[in-house]
C-alpha cells in the first residue's frame, strides 16, 4: 500500500513538472512539435500564409513580405509564414519575391543592384491599394528576428541552392535554425544528388522540404525515394493545372491514397498550396480548388476541405484568416493550449458536389 501511494505522489509531482514545461514552451517550441511529428498530428492542418500573409477576403491589408504581414498572421493562429529571399549588390540577403523592386516598394530598378543601404531607403507598398508604408525592405536576419520563437518560418530560395547555406548561417547565429523550413524542387535523380550535396554541406539543425510538381513526377514512388534520402518532416506537392482544365475531383496523381500511405510511413507532412498565381486561372497550384474558390465563390469547403480529406496537413494560402476559420470550425485544427476550441460552422459552406 505504501508503494502505492509513493507511485501515485511521484506521479503527480511528475505531471506538475511536465505541466510546468508544457507552459513554458514558446509558441514555436509547440508548432515545431506538430511539424516534426506529423503521425500525431494527423487531425491537425496546419496553415502557411504565402508571402507572410497579406490578404484577407481578396482585400490587401499589408505589403506582402513585411514583418507587418507577419504579425498579422501570428495574431490570426497561423503556424508558418513563408517568405521569399534573394540578395543585395553587396552580398546581403533580403526578403524580396521579385527580381525588381517595381511592384511592391516605391523604388524601381534590380534588386541585385542595389546596395543594402539604398535598398533601406526603400518603402514597401500595399499591392493594390499602392498604398506606401513606413516599412522598408527587411534583410533576412531582421525578419528572423521578428519570428523568433512565435513562429515558423519557410524560406523560398529566389538564388541558386548553394546559398541556402548563408541563409541557414544567419538563423544560426540567432539560435533558431530548427525554426527555419528551406525548401528546393525535387524532379529527377540528378537534382536529387545535387540537393543532397548542398545539404549534407550546411549539415543538420534545420528543416528541409522537398517540393515536387506533377508535370514532372507522376506517382508517389518518386515520393518514397525522396523520403529515405532526406528524412524530411514535410513534401510540398504541387497540383499544376492548365487554363481550360475543370475542377480536379481526386486531387491528382500526388494526391492518392498511395501518397498518403507513403506519407504516413515517412512520417511526414503532405503541403498543398491553394494561393493564387497572377496572370494564372484561380487555383493554378491546386487543381483549380484554390482561395478563389473559398472566398470568392464561397465554397471552403471544396478548397480546404477537400484537400484535407486527400491529406494535406499543411496548406499554404493567401487568405491565413479564411482557411483557419473554416478548419477550426468544421473539426481539422486541434486547438493550442492557449487557444479555445470554435464552436460552430461559419456560414457559407455550400457544396459544389
Amino acid at each position: 500500500m505504501r508503494t502505492t501511494w509513493l507511485n501515485l505522489l511521484l506521479s503527480a509531482v511528475l505531471a506538475l513538472f511536465t505541466g510546468s514545461a508544457s507552459a513554458d514552451e514558446t509558441r514555436a517550441r509547440q508548432i515545431l512539435d506538430r511539424f516534426e511529428h506529423a503521425n500525431q498530428w494527423r487531425d491537425h492542418v496546419m496553415v502557411a500564409a504565402h508571402r507572410a500573409g497579406s490578404m484577407q477576403a481578396r482585400k490587401t491589408l499589408y505589403a506582402e513580405n513585411s514583418i507587418a504581414a507577419v504579425e498579422g498572421s501570428i495574431a490570426l493562429g497561423a503556424e508558418i509564414v513563408e517568405v521569399d529571399v534573394r540578395r543585395s549588390k553587396d552580398g546581403q540577403f533580403v526578403v524580396m519575391h521579385d527580381s525588381w523592386l517595381d511592384r511592391t516598394t516605391n523604388c524601381k530598378g534590380e534588386v541585385v543592384k542595389r546596395t543594402l543601404a539604398e535598398l533601406k531607403t526603400c518603402r514597401l507598398v500595399i499591392e493594390g491599394t499602392g498604398a506606401v508604408t513606413d516599412e522598408p525592405v527587411s534583410t533576412l536576419r531582421e525578419m528572423l528576428m521578428a519570428t523568433k520563437d512565435r513562429i515558423l518560418i519557410n524560406i523560398d530560395n529566389k538564388l541558386d541552392v548553394d546559398s541556402l547555406a548563408g541563409m541557414i548561417a544567419v538563423a544560426r547565429d540567432l539560435g533558431m535554425a530548427e525554426q527555419v523550413i528551406v525548401k528546393e524542387n525535387l524532379w529527377n535523380p540528378a537534382r536529387i544528388t545535387t540537393v543532397k550535396a548542398a545539404m549534407g554541406a550546411i549539415g543538420s539543425g534545420f528543416q528541409f522540404m522537398p517540393i515536387i510538381a506533377d508535370d514532372a513526377v507522376r506517382d508517389a514512388g518518386f515520393a518514397e525515394k525522396v523520403s529515405g534520402i532526406f528524412s524530411p518532416r514535410a513534401v510540398e506537392m504541387i497540383n499544376w493545372r492548365a487554363g481550360s482544365e475543370t475542377l480536379t475531383d481526386t486531387g491528382g496523381p500526388l494526391f492518392s491514397p498511395r501518397m498518403r500511405a507513403a506519407a504516413i510511413r515517412g512520417d511526414w507532412h503532405i503541403w498543398a498550396n491553394t494561393y493564387a498565381i497572377v496572370n494564372k486561372p484561380g487555383g493554378f497550384l491546386a487543381g483549380g480548388r484554390g482561395d478563389e474558390l473559398a472566398v470568392l465563390a464561397s465554397l471552403p469547403r471544396e478548397t480546404y476541405g477537400f484537400w484535407a480529406e486527400r491529406g494535406a496537413t499543411i496548406i499554404q494560402t493567401d487568405e491565413p484568416k479564411a482557411a483557419i476559420d473554416w478548419l477550426a470550425a468544421n473539426g481539422y485544427r486541434v486547438p493550442y493550449p492557449d487557444e479555445a476550441r470554435p464552436a460552430a460552422e461559419p456560414a457559407n459552406t455550400a457544396s459544389i458536389n
